[in-house]
């Protein structure tokens, strides 16, 4: 089976636990405001790939995992190509390759199911406090992906909650608030992460002729993400 492939990361540090063979998938359901990756968002717009062949690509980093490393997909949104991701993650655990699966969680379904029944770690954006928030950003509801996390806590899936501050939307106590009562109420969370919103991505806007629809917002400073990191782990 082949899917499709926008690109690859041989040594990744901030895709999940440990060093990481990074894939980021084409295609997308959703139209985030933040979107650092909008050259992935068309299904096809991209090189095809055997799973297998994707499998021996991060065998060969095997020796750097160490105990913690492996895999992850992401995106564009790995859950859109949910087969062909059961089928990468089945050649990796053939070769004893740790798993784990970046997503807003926006669909759940039998075969993202089925994925999450192979996968050894979520990360799960959480992107915004409110589903009017959610349906003017992100394309969805906010159920959407709280569902999502209902399912993980159910099956008891190691959870890393994200989160992108971005000034002005999300950047609030009331907000971090929010998301000290899911990991409260979801025992499957077991680490959270708040990442400040950035602009570096400005340049592929231009380069594919779309416009950056948060370029006029302002990115957070190193001190509110440690006033928000506090109120978090506090």
């Amino acid at each position: 089976m082949k899917g499709y492939v926008s690109s690859f990361q041989s040594m990744g540090t901030l895709d999940g636990p440990g060093v990481r063979f990074v894939v980021f998938l084409q295609g997308c359901n959703l139209n985030c405001g933040c979107c650092h990756n909008p050259e992935t968002r068309a299904l096809y717009a991209a090189e095809e790939y055997s799973a297998e062949e994707i499998a021996e690509r991060a065998a060969r980093y095997k020796d750097y995992f160490g105990k913690d490393g492996g895999i992850t997909l992401s995106g564009g949104e790995p859950i859109v190509q949910a087969e062909f991701s059961v089928e990468i993650f089945k050649e990796c655990k053939k070769r004893g390759i740790n798993t784990c699966l970046d997503t807003s969680g926006s669909l759940l379904n039998d075969r993202v199911k089925e994925l999450l029944s192979l996968t050894d770690r979520v990360l799960l954006d959480i992107k915004y406090p409110t589903d009017e928030l959610y349906k003017k950003y992100v394309g969805c509801s906010i159920d959407a992906p709280l569902s999502f996390l209902s399912y993980l806590n159910e099956r008891n899936i190691p959870t890393t909650l994200r989160q992108v501050i971005i000034p002005t939307l999300n950047d609030t106590e009331e907000n971090i608030a929010f998301l000290k009562d899911i990991i409260k109420k979801h025992p499957c969370i077991d680490k959270a992460e708040l990442l400040p919103f950035k602009k570096i991505c400005k340049a592929k806007y231009d380069n594919l002729g779309l416009l950056f629809p948060f370029e006029h917002l302002p990115t957070p400073t190193p001190e509110q993400m440690k006033k928000l990191n506090a109120v978090l782990n506090g």
